[in-house]
């Protein structure tokens, strides 16, 4: 029964892969801006197509982590490439919300691909850092860090020529392939190229990718520092009220305006020193002189509310 399935799945394999590889070499020359609708549908419906070939070739059993390469087919080494285009399509995605989780993803998928290279020998190449080595890797000797700044420079350097002379190479080799006219050693030296290709893709992507993920958290960090200190900064607003000499005041004033609150001095001054809105809070207090000067003025000013001009000069009114 499930040999019967399995020659019902095998023919919609080719269709799918060929299907998703032209709809990413199309996003990827696309002249449209990358979040413009056109080129979005052609992410999705790649990527759709794409985890129907993964999820075909996981019930197939198509590829074995036992298995060296000489054993696979040399049309079969090209279903190796699912599960790089996936990561090269997330990465496609506009949506800045959802940012740092289509890089985790596509990491996820690179990570994916180049473990299966290793496990079949496809070339030698360093596996990137995981989250749990990667802090083994913090705690190595400082005294190293320049030398593998080097190296990784070199590397870098070396992954650019071997891209260039590859690309060169599978130009030269696509028409006989895609045509059927290339013999099976042809074809499985180009499916090789291609999968060294990519692995230099993929190498590049997540050390790309393992920067912008450090700068995004780096960014949401800092946001939430500023959003705690701001919101420590914020005080209650202040309600509006009539300003009293005393209670006695305050009692005629509020009458007349029900819905207002009123306030005497000292309760004003106490709720301002108790949010620090004083203009003389943090700032040094005045020397005694100036405190009596300033307590005269005062008082002055009390008596002048209470005594009216002219009052106790009433003598000669009748």
């Amino acid at each position: 029964m499930m040999a019967a399935e399995d020659e019902l799945l095998l023919p919609r394999l080719p269709e799918l892969f060929k299907t998703s590889k032209q709809l990413l070499d199309e996003v990827e020359v696309a002249t449209e801006p990358a979040g413009s609708r056109i080129v979005q549908e052609k992410v999705f419906q790649g990527l759709d197509l794409l985890e129907k070939a993964a999820e075909m070739l996981k019930q197939l059993d198509l590829f074995s982590r036992n298995e060296d390469l000489e054993e696979i087919a040399s049309t079969d080494l090209k279903y190796l490439l699912v599960p790089a285009f996936q990561g090269a399509l997330t990465m496609k995605q506009v949506n800045p919300s959802k940012r740092l989780d289509h890089l985790q993803r596509a990491r996820e998928h690179f990570i994916n691909y180049l473990t299966e290279c290793r496990c079949h020998h496809v070339a030698e190449f360093e596996l990137p850092k995981t989250k749990d080595n990667s802090a083994e890797n913090h705690t190595a000797d400082s005294s190293m860090a320049y030398p593998s700044l080097v190296a990784m420079r070199q590397a870098k350097i070396e992954r650019y020529k071997q891209k260039k002379e590859l690309e060169h190479r599978l130009s030269t080799m696509k028409s006989a392939v895609e045509s059927g006219q290339a013999d099976d050693e042809r074809v499985r030296e180009y499916y090789l190229l291609h999968l060294q290709r990519w692995i230099d893709i993929s190498l590049e992507e997540i050390e790309s990718i393992d920067q912008e993920i450090t700068i995004l958290r780096e960014r949401d960090s800092s946001r939430e520092a500023s959003t705690s200190k701001a919101s420590h900064l914020e005080r209650p607003p202040m309600k509006p009220f009539i300003l009293t000499r005393n209670m006695a005041q305050a009692k005629v004033f509020g009458a007349g305006y029900p819905s207002l609150a009123t306030m005497t001095v000292s309760d004003w001054y106490e709720q301002h020193r108790k949010y620090g809105a004083l203009p003389d809070q943090g700032i040094a207090k005045e020397t005694p002189e100036e405190f009596r000067k300033a307590a005269q003025a005062r008082e002055w000013d009390d008596w002048k509310d209470t005594h009216p001009r002219g009052y106790g000069n009433r003598q000669d009114m009748g």
